[in-house]
């Protein structure tokens, strides 16, 4: 008996440690695929980025449709995040979108003497940042998946500042808004990458839309803070 119940712990083990080792291996392979549709969100926004330089005046004169356009995109794919073909659709149509109604924002930039190389540094900028907070996220034994609602609370003070600036001229309060958004959105890197590195999403695509929304604010605010730079200067 003694000889059974010995038989029957070692395959209990077994059975544990195989499906601890399929567990590791397909987290393995969600976060790999996270970082392909990640990449690939990045290429769509460029691309439309760089077509939304030939008809800057329209987006400017549209901006509103589009700004809606894209947000009906990005609950839509919220929605069909599970749905095979349609999700992949409506990311790209999503993130394409998000580099269109960026393009008149690069085009007020570039128009200056300066422009371009503000625009390259804060993706350089923008780059290592992301870089990095996701390295230190993925090595660091500080959690920070409870921050969630800190993150979102803050977000709404944010998002209520962005709505107050377009009604004021102080650059005082422009200045401490694009700290502020960068920060927060620095912050967004180490709490999505942990997230996603522990499984706390249910698809790929969710991951790879919350590290491109990460990326592209993360942006914007940088190449604000560049701007403000380079304008004292």
């Amino acid at each position: 008996m003694a000889l059974y119940d010995r038989d029957y712990t070692n395959e209990q083990v077994q059975s544990s440690e195989l499906g601890y080792a399929q567990s590791k291996s397909a987290l393995s392979l969600f976060i790999k695929k996270t970082y392909q549709l990640f990449a690939a969100s990045l290429l769509a926004g460029s691309v439309g980025a760089y077509i939304g330089m030939d008809f800057i005046y329209q987006l400017v004169q549209y901006k509103w449709v589009l700004f809606g356009t894209e947000i009906a995109l990005l609950i839509a794919l919220i929605f069909a995040k599970r749905k095979a073909g349609l999700n992949y659709v409506l990311l790209f149509a999503f993130t394409f979108m998000s580099g269109l109604t960026l393009a008149p924002f690069l085009g007020y930039f570039l128009q200056t003497p300066a422009g371009t190389a503000i625009v390259v540094n804060a993706f350089i900028l923008t780059t290592v940042a992301f870089g990095g907070l996701s390295v230190f996220a993925m090595n660091t034994k500080r959690n920070f998946g409870s921050l969630g609602k800190f993150l979102l609370t803050s977000l709404i003070v944010l998002i209520a500042a962005l709505i107050i600036e377009q009604f004021t001229s102080n650059p005082f309060f422009y200045t401490v808004v694009s700290a502020a958004g960068a920060i927060l959105f620095s912050i967004y890197v180490l709490y999505d990458t942990q997230n996603i590195i522990k499984g706390a999403y249910e698809t790929p695509i969710e991951g790879a839309i919350a590290l491109y929304l990460d990326f592209f604010n993360l942006f914007l605010f940088i190449l604000r803070l560049l701007g403000i730079f380079s304008s004292d200067e």
